[in-house]
């Protein structure tokens, strides 16, 4: 296995949209799923898309720690996913906000519009279907980690760049915030 180098806003690899994986099981697919592994670990990261680590191709993994889960509904823990060649549908129009950061925007965070409820698909590295219905934070990461495979960051969701900043000034901001609303 190997830390693999993570691509920042601006490469051309996270600008396209990448390139659907014909045979899910090949070895060479098993060995980026270790290395991406290795890589989001290391990286202490929720998600990681093939992409972020200069491959264009239709992988990505994730998971939900129970930190950051609800623990409601669909929004539940979740061990590693990975999801081959994933296709996202909305359940609704409905639409929640909710801070993100992102590997390939380092130190920064925004608030990103996401819709509240998906179902996702995709394939297993062993070639079995995987479909789920998520809420949350759940379906944030899904979101999140897919739009990489189509050229989208996710300063490119935002509606408000008022709230897009660096992490540290954020959440100080925040801090005051909620301070002055205690006074």
């Amino acid at each position: 296995m190997a830390i693999l180098k993570i691509a920042r806003m601006g490469h051309p690899v996270l600008r396209q949209r990448a390139a659907e994986i014909t045979d899910v099981t090949a070895p060479a697919i098993r060995q980026l799923i270790a290395d991406m592994l290795e890589t989001m670990e290391d990286a202490d990261g929720a998600g990681l898309a093939a992409p972020q680590v200069h491959v264009p191709l239709r992988l990505v993994m994730f998971h939900v720690p129970a930190h950051r889960a609800s623990g409601t509904g669909e929004d539940q823990p979740a061990g590693l996913t990975v999801l081959i060649n994933p296709v996202v549908d909305p359940l609704g129009p409905e639409k929640a906000m909710g801070w993100e950061g992102c590997l390939s925007v380092p130190g920064m965070v925004g608030s990103v519009p996401r819709f509240e409820r998906i179902q996702y698909r995709g394939f297993t590295p062993d070639g079995q279907l995987v479909q789920r219905t998520a809420s949350g934070f759940h379906a944030r990461v899904v979101q999140h980690e897919c739009d990489h495979l189509d050229g989208i960051l996710y300063p490119m969701r935002m509606t408000d760049m008022s709230l897009f900043g660096f992490a540290d000034e954020m959440t100080r901001r925040h801090r005051e915030v909620e301070e002055a609303a205690r006074d």
